[in-house]
């Protein structure tokens, strides 16, 4: 079923139009959660936009169009080197984005030079909602399936190596009473290799999507078992008593255990 939009209709007719005032703009696409899921009152507009001219010069020129049309709070302009190629911003249409008690108004913009040959991967995007494509320069195909295998393989060699020097870290921080260090560790080699290995085993085509989305993208009742595992007061299966460093042990040594798991699976 197809994501309503309705509250983001003015931007999405400035984003139609936009060929017209940028006259190097190729193709102009609805990206994100309005195409592969999970849209709500909440959602971004996620819009992506590729360029025969130079990609900050198109992303400057739109946002002037988008400033002269809308009330704009501020801008998150990503910093330049995030892109080798691409320029971003997080137009934000209203203030206090983080104000839930009414629908979020904020703008993805995504502006990319048009490559030789533009692809995209639905498993992994969506079909995205093509609101500008005259000449027909999309082509929904999959990614390079020997590139994606070898990343796989490199994040699944990378967690093995990475294994008992990760568990080391956390232990040692935790020992010295660095809790914050050691919930830092925690994420960076427990949890978030535990996400990817998952990933790759039961998604692959999105492997590298992150924390994200992991209701959609593993089995049910993953996304809980993953969430019991991040550092916080203790849940129903922990001892009411533990110490924030007990608990912390406790998640660690069991996403490194279930990080075993899941190696003796793919390897």
């Amino acid at each position: 079923m197809a994501a309503d939009l309705d509250r983001y209709s003015d931007v999405l007719d400035l984003l139609r139009g936009l060929p017209t005032h940028c006259p190097d703009v190729r193709v102009v696409v609805v990206s994100g959660s309005a195409v592969t899921g999970g849209y709500d009152a909440h959602s971004d507009l996620d819009v992506q936009v590729w360029t025969d001219g130079p990609p900050s010069a198109t992303y400057d020129e739109a946002l002037a169009l988008v400033h002269d049309r809308f009330d704009v709070d501020h801008v998150w302009r990503v910093a330049a080197d995030r892109w080798p190629t691409a320029a971003q911003g997080f137009i934000h249409l209203q203030p206090d984005a983080a104000d839930l008690s009414r629908p979020t108004r904020l703008v993805d913009l995504f502006v990319d030079r048009l490559p030789e040959r533009l692809t995209i991967d639905v498993r992994r995007h969506g079909t995205p909602e093509v609101l500008h494509d005259p000449d027909g320069l999309i082509h929904l195909e999959h990614d390079d399936e020997e590139v994606m295998e070898s990343q796989r393989r490199r994040a699944v060699d990378q967690a093995a190596a990475r294994r008992q020097t990760g568990a080391w870290l956390v232990e040692r921080a935790l020992a010295r009473g660095d809790v914050a260090e050691a919930a830092w560790f925690h994420m960076r080699f427990a949890v978030e290799p535990l996400v990817t290995l998952l990933r790759i085993r039961h998604c692959p085509a999105r492997h590298d999507f992150g924390l994200r989305y992991l209701r959609t993208d593993l089995p049910e009742g993953m996304a809980e078992r993953v969430e019991a595992l991040l550092p916080g007061p203790a849940g129903s299966t922990d001892s009411p008593t533990s110490s924030p460093e007990e608990l912390l042990a406790d998640r660690a040594r069991a996403a490194f255990a279930w990080q075993d798991e899941v190696l003796r699976e793919l390897t």
